[in-house]
């Protein structure tokens, strides 16, 4: 079996510690990965600070261009690449290929706005001393910047990382999750092809725990991006010191639906929302909330369409939801949904699972303290309640510690304001699922859902630092 190695400083360099990474799906052994320990670490760091020095006085067009490079390779490997997504997370081929797609897009944008890049004047007479002077400011890069990436989007999160930290001139090392070394390392190997600079890239596969604080701590890092779990976020928080800091940390989101919203075209949607990836998805629609003047009919064409997915080989391109990304995970969510039977709810379809394979589930008469309410299911697993009020259902949503993406179907302008105004997270979304996201927007969110945001502009800027400049034009 072949040994995967680091990309360190341009070059591939073997560790004789490896791992054995396994299909989610079969439980084969699909990759032997190289290992990467503390000195690893501090190599890959140094090589991104000697890299910067190049990488800071890169032109624009330059970087763009490289960045346009990297589009034009990822087209023409688009199936390789797909291929070894499925492979390695779990994900079904075809949503695999729109994971591609959306990471094509992504470095697209990166490319564009690393010539977008702007400061301002500032009309330093307009108080008392600023007469004769010019003010003004421009952005610049921040030097090494640490990217720990997840598994349910191993290539399109990468590239909400590397894009905008290339397009702005920054370094970059990225530990890629345990569970998803491949796509990081042929990304790597595409960077390289497209122009990059030796070391502005440094790929370290191995234990998050082991690395994560040679990561976070070395005052050579100025600036730590990470996309995972809430505890996890916050611990790295405490340990960034004054580094900059960006952390998108998961949800559970909410959806309202109205009794004015068409049935029949919005369940369909709904139902792609709460399953795709088998909800392992940081804004998967997790909470629906009905109201009760239709809510026995929008729970029966839910539980119908719902019916219609298929469960399989993640390679098959019928399949629509195949296995969790691993054992642990899929007897977590079964127990979760057991212990919520057993308070009260009712499994409506699902909730047992099949090897590494977890249902579509639909649980009815939920509670809000119940695990699959309150808390990150990431799991095929969706609850639908009742509601006879928009203001109650909008304290249903915001009663959570979560507030990343939530939602909500209905024609009324005034109560999709109102709702807007009301509703406690980062985004939301009007007459579509939370699960929504184009590359270009904002996107992160507030409460234990994260901290700044991501969408490559407003990337660029977390990766960013702003200078000011005043000239004394007459003494």
């Amino acid at each position: 079996m072949e040994i995967k190695e680091l990309f360190i400083n341009g070059k591939w360099e073997s560790k004789e510690r490896t791992y054995a990474l396994h299909s989610p799906y079969s439980g084969d052994v699909i990759a032997n990965i190289s290992m990467a320990d503390e000195a690893d670490v501090k190599k890959a760091i140094e090589g991104a600070k000697t890299a910067y020095e190049t990488m800071k006085v890169m032109p624009a067009y330059k970087r763009s261009e490289i960045l346009l490079n990297v589009v034009q390779l990822l087209r023409e490997r688009k199936e390789e690449l797909a291929r070894i997504v499925a492979l390695e997370a779990g994900k079904p081929i075809r949503t695999a290929r729109g994971e591609i797609d959306r990471t094509i897009a992504t470095y697209q944008f990166a490319a564009e706005e690393a010539k977008r890049i702007y400061g301002e004047t500032i009309p330093m007479d307009a108080a008392p001393g600023g007469e004769n002077r010019l003010g003004f400011t421009w952005r610049e890069p921040l030097g090494v910047v640490v990217a720990i990436s997840p598994f349910n989007f191993p290539v399109n999160l990468v590239a909400h990382k590397l894009g905008p930290a290339f397009a702005a001139g920054n370094t970059v090392v990225l530990k890629p999750a345990e569970q998803t070394p491949l796509s990081a390392l042929l990304i790597a190997e595409i960077f390289k092809q497209a122009g990059l600079p030796d070391g502005a890239l440094q790929v370290i596969t191995g234990s998050g725990r082991e690395l994560s604080d040679a990561l976070i701590t070395d005052e050579r890092v100025k600036k730590v991006t990470f996309t995972g779990s809430a505890e996890v976020g916050k611990l790295i928080k405490s340990k960034a010191g004054l580094r900059k800091v960006t952390l998108e940390l998961g949800s559970n989101s909410g959806l309202i639906v109205e009794p004015d919203a068409p049935l029949e075209k919005i369940v369909p949607r709904c139902v792609e929302g709460a399953f795709s990836f088998a909800g392992q998805v940081c804004i998967s629609l997790q909470r629906i909330y009905v109201h009760d003047s239709i809510y026995n009919d929008f729970c029966k064409r839910f539980i119908e369409q719902t019916k219609k997915l298929t469960a399989g080989d993640p390679l098959d391109e019928k399949t629509d939801i195949s296995a969790m990304i691993n054992l642990k995970e899929t007897e977590r969510i079964e127990s979760w949904v057991q212990e919520a039977n057993e308070q009260g709810a009712d499994i409506a379809l699902g909730g047992k699972r099949d090897g590494s394979v977890f249902p579509p589930t639909v649980l009815l008469n939920v509670k809000k303290d119940m695990a699959v309410s309150c808390q990150e299911t990431f799991a095929p697993v969706v609850s639908i309640v009742p509601y006879h009020e928009l203001d109650e259902a909008i304290h249903m949503v915001n009663d959570s510690s979560y507030g990343l993406n939530v939602a909500i179907y209905t024609q009324n302008i005034l109560h999709a304001i109102h709702a807007a105004k009301k509703l406690e997270s980062g985004g939301v979304i009007i007459n579509d699922i939370p699960t929504f996201r184009l590359d270009h927007m904002p996107y992160g969110g507030v409460k234990d859902s994260g901290y700044g945001r991501e969408g490559i502009k407003y990337a660029v800027e977390e990766m960013t630092e702003l200078k000011f400049v005043t000239i004394k034009t007459a003494f």
